[in-house]
């Protein structure tokens, strides 16, 4: 259950005594990259058992004193969200969708035996933050302000059980392209590996998660390709995610395939969106397994038109070349399709405020 110490709580603003030189920003937003440039501030906001959520806090971004003993280093009590600020055409700064990743970072707590966060709390945190670093945000193509929320057990104990106090952080990074390769469609490499099991984390955005997904994702660069795509845990032959990204599939007949949730892929929120739109265009949808080697015939014949991984990261991005071990096939002509490209920019239009928001999904900050 989600507790607030008193209600509201309200987030306490500290000073920050030597905040970057508008010069060294603008050179650091210049070209961001993604996650390698970090704001001035940041959101910390406590967590005790018998308290709840306490000392909320606004102040100069800096390392966290961490125990040695913390529970987060000995058993990995650790999740995250990611979502975008966006700037609006009339100048405005506005998210997307905040409130379903308050309510997935609940649905991850809830799995690692982690405390909930309100979601007013969650999204007030990244609101004042935005608010607060918004001259970091990039003026480079497509740039946006990327909003880590993430919190981890804090309690110094060696004993296996979920920890009783906590901290929740939010930190901001200014974000330019995701992929470094700068090619209209990405290349990717079918793992040996699985990325997660029937019952296990999968659908929780978790840290352990990802450092699972650095080896195999590591054997794809080493082969030449962008990404890395995971089958089932089971049977080793049905496609679940693109790395981090959720997979959808264009076939020759205006039909659209996205594997369905079943507990072991993340629910993104793009993907939600994205399945909406399509809908509205009037595509017949269909969230059903689909093989690795339905994914080659089909590419073979020309039934499959287009194939697309999306996320808050890489928004929308085409899958162009597909190679593994047994494995190795172009999908369409090998680059973005146009369906890929109408959805994506559907989407950017009203994330950017230059589309009409029919669903609320904007929120102006």
């Amino acid at each position: 259950m989600a507790t607030l110490a008193e209600n509201p709580l309200a987030i306490t603003t500290l000073p920050h005594l030597a905040p970057a030189l508008a010069d060294v920003r603008a050179a650091a937003i210049a070209e961001p990259g993604f996650g390698r440039v970090f704001t001035d501030h940041m959101v910390v906001i406590d967590y005790d058992e018998g308290t709840g959520w306490h000392n909320a806090v606004l102040g100069p971004r800096g390392p966290i004193p961490l125990d040695p003993a913390a529970s987060v280093l000995h058993y990995a009590q650790e999740i995250f969200e990611g979502l975008k600020a966006y700037r609006l055409a009339d100048g405005t700064m506005a998210l997307f969708r905040p409130d379903q990743n308050a309510r997935r970072f609940n649905e991850s707590a809830k799995r690692l035996a982690m405390p909930e966060i309100p979601e007013d709390l969650f999204i007030e945190a990244v609101r004042q933050l935005v608010l607060a670093d918004a001259d970091w945000f990039p003026q480079v193509d497509g740039g946006s302000l990327y909003i880590r929320p993430f919190m981890f057990a804090s309690e110094p104990f060696l004993g296996v059980r979920p920890a009783r106090q906590y901290k929740f952080v939010v930190i901001l990074s200014p974000a330019g392209n995701y992929f470094k390769s700068g090619a209209p469609a990405v290349s990717v490499w079918v793992s040996d590996y699985t990325r997660a099991a029937p019952g296990g984390t999968g659908a929780a955005k978790c840290g352990g998660n990802y450092a699972a997904s650095l080896v195999p994702t590591g054997e794809a660069f080493q082969h030449g390709h962008d990404q890395v795509v995971f089958l089932d845990a089971a049977e080793r032959k049905w496609i679940e995610e693109l790395g981090g990204m959720n997979l959808f599939f264009v076939f020759d007949d205006g039909s659209l395939l996205t594997p369905p949730l079943t507990g072991t892929i993340l629910p993104g929120i793009t993907r939600d969106s994205l399945l909406t739109l399509a809908r509205e265009e009037g595509l017949t949808v269909r969230e059903e397994r689909y093989s690795i080697d339905q994914w080659r015939d089909d590419s073979a014949s020309g039934r499959l038109v287009e194939t697309f991984a999306c996320g808050t990261a890489a928004v929308v991005t085409p899958v162009g070349r597909v190679a593994g071990r047994a494995h190795d096939f172009t999908i369409g002509s090998g680059g973005p399709g146009q369906l890929t490209g109408k959805l994506k920019q559907r989407l950017v239009d009203i994330q950017r405020g230059t589309a009409a928001d029919t669903h609320g999904w904007v929120m102006k900050l």
